[in-house]
């Protein structure tokens, strides 16, 4: 496991700090649990079992929807998702991870800019803003047209964060192979935040360059930031 960074730590790298902070949406902003355990409520499973499963699919490489597949083979759960999202009722404050306003605060505080961008749906945005978080631009991968780990996912993100200079965003993400890597691979510096299912399961390829931050939570992010940028919190 690739241990966290602490709260001076700064990176081992001398390009300047990014001035954007991308946060993905699920298991970095928004806890899943609720996500997770209506869908299991559906198909007629415990949530522990549901977990159980999900987490195997993980570990083993396959998408979330491999879970339907081995807990309820003959069901079409697609056809399922309207009924989903009326009992799940969309994002609520309580979704929140406990680190994530002031987070936001803090970095809006020190100058930095924020941009909230996910694979999620389009009426994922209302519910955000509605939340009232700090952000300077945000966009589902609804709205953009294209879902990571599509490179033009992130080539969306910059326009939408207004650089033309990948170096200056920082994409803080839970997975590997939807966050880090392809955000690496788009010359973002990236953040792998070590929560949530993703974040608990995957592992580095050995041949992949480190990320620049890694993180267990968001409670250092905006002092690793200032420090990385050579300030004073």
């Amino acid at each position: 496991m690739t241990p966290a960074a602490g709260p001076t730590e700064q990176p081992d790298h001398d390009e300047r700090a990014p001035t954007t902070v991308v946060f993905d949406v699920g298991e970095v902003l928004i806890d899943e649990t609720r996500v997770w355990a209506v869908w299991a409520d559906l198909i007629g499973v415990s949530p522990l079992t549901f977990a159980s499963v999900l987490g195997a699919a993980i570990v083993q490489g396959e998408a979330s929807a491999a879970v339907f597949a081995h807990l309820a083979p003959n069901l079409d759960w697609p056809s399922f998702e309207a009924e989903h999202e009326r009992r799940y009722g969309g994002f609520r404050d309580e979704d929140l991870y406990p680190d994530v306003r002031r987070c936001l605060e803090e970095l809006v505080g020190l100058g930095f800019a924020v941009v909230i961008a996910g694979n999620q749906p389009a009426r994922r945005r209302a519910q955000l803003e509605a939340l009232g978080l700090p952000h300077d631009a945000m966009a589902m991968s609804e709205e953009l047209g294209v879902a990571k780990p599509d490179p033009a996912f992130f080539e969306r993100v910059l326009d939408l964060a207004g650089s033309d200079e990948p170096t200056e965003l920082l994409y803080v993400g839970d997975r590997i192979d939807n966050d880090v890597l392809p955000a690496a691979a788009a010359g973002l510096r990236t953040c792998w935040l070590r929560r949530g299912p993703w974040g608990q399961l995957q592992d580095l390829p050995e041949a992949a360059e480190e990320p620049d931050l890694v993180l267990e939570g968001l409670g250092e992010l905006a002092t690793l930031l200032t420090t990385w940028r050579g300030g004073t919190t």
